[in-house]
């Protein structure tokens, strides 16, 4: 009953305990006494649509992280037994994603600072262009990623 009477006594002066606001996510701001001429309250209010799309972002690219990885586990008997340029090119782009994409978890576990960031994350990024360049020139003026592998299988 105290509870209730002292919850009664904040709203009669204007005071929205927080749990009764219309979302979570306002905060209110303290006025400094300066700004006592304007007797009102300041709300901050944060974005959650933000939230919760970089949230489904995140979760879509763990999804996709995981299928490229059960997928290349299937890519190597498939280049094995089924040799051909589609495979190849397949085969070199979701090497080079898998990569791209592991290296790049390293990276934001171990680099800190803006510029140190900025750099290992260009240093990635030429790193994969190479990479798929390479193994898309391997394919073409060569024997390919799947007669390669069939080779170093058949040994």
């Amino acid at each position: 009953m105290a509870a209730v009477v002292r919850l009664n006594f904040a709203c009669r002066r204007g005071l929205k305990p927080l749990f009764l606001r219309s979302t979570l996510l306002a905060r209110p701001l303290l006025v400094s006494h300066k700004c006592q001429e304007h007797p009102y309250q300041l709300t901050t209010r944060i974005n959650a649509l933000h939230v919760d799309s970089v949230s489904k972002a995140a979760s879509r690219h763990w999804t996709a992280e995981r299928a490229l990885s059960v997928l290349l586990l299937a890519m190597g008997p498939v280049a094995y037994f089924n040799h051909g340029p589609i495979v190849d090119f397949s085969l070199a782009a979701a090497l080079t994603l898998h990569g791209h994409w592991g290296v790049g978890q390293a990276l934001t576990d171990y680099v800190h600072g803006d510029a140190k960031v900025k750099i290992a994350k260009t240093g990635l990024f030429l790193l994969s262009t190479i990479t798929f360049s390479g193994l898309c020139y391997f394919n073409y003026n060569d024997i390919g990623i799947c007669k390669a592998i069939a080779l170093l299988w058949g040994k």
